[in-house]
């Protein structure tokens, strides 16, 4: 294979809110973080154990301000993107390095509240088929290209 890929796919819940930056030029960045989960049962213990890994995320444009509008902390997400690296000077004069996740791609999975109602009732209701095509909340919607032109009002 001689070409190269830089593809990342993430799934886990925005640990802040959005924030937004916005240019003389009418640009803007919105950046967030996301914590995904890893569980797992220690053998020698027997006990349940949970890594979370943050990363950060950066969306442009009008993705950012979408995103902004819908998405709060602790919103289930889907984002597809590319990993960039970035380099700076901190206030001590000392060269910070960052690893972002610059997003092509993203889907809202569900809100925090539903997140939380679907855990303290998960025994008491039962599961929605996955086949189903009715999504799960009012605030899912269809997969964004942040390149792609809409015909929102917004």
């Amino acid at each position: 294979m001689s070409g190269t890929l830089n593809k990342v796919m993430l799934i886990g819940h925005l640990g802040d809110e959005v924030k937004m930056h916005y240019f003389e030029g009418g640009g803007a960045i919105g950046r967030f973080p996301i914590a995904t989960n890893e569980t797992y049962t220690n053998k020698q213990t027997g006990e349940r154990v949970t890594n979370t890994d943050w990363h950060n995320v950066v969306v442009r444009n009008k993705a950012a301000e979408i995103c902004e509008k819908y998405l709060s902390k602790g919103d289930k997400v889907y984002v597809e993107g590319r990993l960039k690296n970035r380099q700076w000077q901190g206030e001590d004069g000392n060269t910070r390095y960052s690893t972002e996740v610059h997003v092509q791609d993203f889907t809202f999975l569900s809100t925090k509240k539903e997140s939380m109602a679907n855990q303290q009732s998960g025994a008491q209701k039962p599961q929605q088929n996955a086949a189903s095509n009715t999504p799960s909340s009012p605030k899912a919607a269809p997969l964004v290209r942040p390149d792609q032109e809409d015909d929102l009002p917004f």
